[in-house]
Order: structure tokens, then sequence, then C-alpha cells
């Protein structure tokens, strides 16, 4: 390796960052990100992808409790949409909801004082 000196270091700093701008090009070419279209999991996929039973799956999508599709015969789930009906159906902690409830009463105590 050549040995450089303080003087060089902002050029060789600048091709540093080229050359890894080039590798992230490289890397993005190579394994493109998901924009979301390569999603759709089967039934069996779904199941081990919520970790449920195909028989719990079948119970949820028959009560319309979970996003599907079926353009046919076959049911068909996007793995997004599961990670959002997994997340939006979180249920906040007691504390979470102490907080909120203490928010509330400190603001209704404010339209009080205005009235």
């Amino acid at each position: 390796m050549e040995s450089f000196g303080f003087e060089k270091l902002p050029e060789i700093i600048r091709q540093l960052f080229e050359k890894v701008e080039h590798i992230e090009e490289l890397v993005s070419q190579i394994n493109p990100a998901s924009d979301g279209s390569n999603d759709l999991l089967t039934v069996r996929e779904a199941a081990d992808y919520l970790k449920i039973s195909v028989q719990s799956l079948y119970c949820k999508v028959s009560r319309m409790e979970i996003p599907v599709s079926k353009p046919g015969r076959r049911l068909y789930f996007s793995q997004s949409e599961l990670k959002k009906w997994v997340s939006d159906s979180r249920r906040k902690t007691a504390a979470e909801i102490f907080q909120e409830s203490q928010k509330k009463n400190s603001r209704l105590d404010k339209k009080d004082i205005f009235i």
C-alpha cells in the first residue's frame, strides 16, 4: 500500500466516497430493493409468517379479520399488509393508557380554566 501525506488526505477521501457510491450502485443492481410487488404469500406461507396454523388463518379469513386477496379460487396475502395488520393490532400497555388519560385530563383542565 502506498504511503501518503496529510496534504493528500482530501483527495483520498473523495476517491473512497466515489468507490463506495460505485459499490452501492452495483449492489442495488444485483439485489434491487423490494417495492412490495413481490411480497405475495400463499396460505401456508402466510400462516408460517404469522406463526399460526392454516386452520386459524382460514378462520380469520372467513370472519374477515385479516386482509386477503382472492383473484380466483386461491387466497393470497400481501406480506406488507400482514405486517401492517399485526402492528395495527398492537394493544397499548397500562402505562400508555395512563399517559393518554393524563394528557386528556390536562387538556380538560385547561379548557375549564378558559371558560
